[in-house]
């Protein structure tokens, strides 16, 4: 267990939960998705002795934080699309709100994230690929990837293809997904068109791949359209680009990283992006990581790819946070 004033976001999460008591925690969790049911969860678990000291600073600071809020009691679709058309402007935001009330009410999308991606690749392997593309694109990248991974061979590279060059759903398209799913998503035709999909989604969903597969699949993409092969490439945010984050990123990485994590990911990289991790421990942590490395026997491919994959993972969710930037294919990821 960390101790008082080093605990981590997770960790905070799980202490305020375990000291509101059951009823209230589960009323919590209910509004929480699969994948941070399963953090939480897995971080109580792991909680050790727990200090009052502990359990007042996280009350105080939640309680802080609530006070800050400007849009308690305030419509909250409403709420949403003021400051949505205040940041980005009434043509930019137009399609993001849609996109973000719509999911609201989506029922069906949420039934799916919490189903078996096996379950998911099954219901949807014999539907249209214009139709799974659309499912996969609203769907997080990680649980699309997986998904596609099961889907025949065949058919991968169509589908991410159509992810890419994804504009906009129409509400006839949705009809068509209501059908599969069988939940309604959207009650009326004057719904505008929701962006889903585009280079950044299949750039996303590729980088939780496999390495062979998602190589097999570029290639496809290549021959059919090298254009947009190269487009999604240069969106593709490998293992080695975290060398372009800066110190602060890195540091803020490291602590939500595990040591046995980070002592897998860094078999075989390059020494640029061993010394960009290193520079940024403390010097014994460091010198116990480089000995481990030495030390330690061959690692199985996959389970180097597999651990990268949990980092960066961490990391886009740091990024989508504004905890750090990502820097890969010369864009600025945030």
């Amino acid at each position: 267990m960390a101790e008082e004033g080093k605990l981590n976001h997770a960790e905070r999460a799980s202490l305020l939960l375990l000291a509101v008591g059951q009823d209230r925690a589960a009323a919590v969790l209910k509004n929480m998705g699969p994948k941070e049911v399963q953090m939480v969860g897995s971080t109580m678990a792991r909680l050790g002795p727990i200090s009052s000291d502990m359990v007042d600073s996280v009350l105080e600071d939640f309680i802080s934080q609530v006070k800050n809020e400007t849009g308690l009691g305030m419509d909250s679709d409403e709420y949403i699309r003021n400051m949505l058309t205040n940041a980005l402007g009434a043509e930019k935001a137009g399609s993001i709100i849609d996109r973000i009330l719509l999911g609201a009410n989506s029922k069906g999308i949420e039934q799916l994230k919490w189903m078996d991606t096996r379950a998911i690749a099954d219901l949807i392997r014999l539907e249209h690929p214009q139709i799974i593309a659309i499912i996969l694109s609203l769907l997080d990248a990680d649980q699309s990837a997986e998904v596609l991974t099961l889907l025949p061979s065949n058919l991968r590279s169509d589908v991410l293809m159509r992810i890419a060059t994804l504009e906009g759903v129409q509400p006839a398209a949705l009809r068509e997904l209501d059908d599969i799913m069988e939940k309604q998503l959207t009650g009326s035709d004057s719904v505008k068109s929701s962006v889903v999909g585009g280079v950044d989604a299949a750039a996303n969903i590729l980088n939780f791949m496999e390495g062979s597969i998602s190589e097999s699949m570029m290639e496809d993409i290549n021959e059919t359209s090298p254009d947009l092969g190269q487009q999604i490439q240069d969106k593709m945010f490998v293992f080695e680009d975290l060398v372009a984050v800066d110190d602060r990123g890195i540091q803020t990485l490291l602590r939500e990283v595990s040591t046995d994590q980070l002592l897998v990911a860094l078999r075989g990289v390059d020494d640029r992006l061993k010394d960009k991790i290193f520079s940024n421990m403390s010097k014994r942590a460091a010198e116990m990581l480089k000995d481990d490395l030495e030390a330690s026997p061959p690692t199985k491919l996959s389970e180097v790819e597999m651990a990268q994959k949990d980092i960066l993972s961490i990391a886009k969710k740091l990024a989508d946070s504004g905890e750090l930037s990502l820097g890969g294919g010369g864009d600025e990821l945030v």
